[in-house]
């Protein structure tokens, strides 16, 4: 991934310190807030009907945790 984020820096030669530190983090904060908003994982919600016909297969109880680590049943 690419790093897109720019490298903020105050050239003003009467900012103390503190100042341009403020400045700086005001605009990272604006760059924060109205960034874009990440993109939806691509992952589809898992199914819960495969998931029954899974743990049928494997003969498991549907409201028992599946051996794949999920803590509670798909779908709920």
């Amino acid at each position: 991934m690419v790093n897109r984020r720019p490298d903020l820096r105050i050239v003003a030669p009467t900012a103390s310190p503190e100042e341009a530190a403020a400045v700086v983090a005001a605009l990272e904060r604006f760059m924060r807030d109205t960034a874009p908003a990440p993109a939806a994982d691509a992952v589809p919600a898992p199914n819960p009907w495969a998931r029954a016909a899974l743990l049928e297969a494997t003969g498991r109880e549907p409201d028992a945790p599946s051996p794949w680590g999920d803590p509670h049943p798909w779908g709920r």
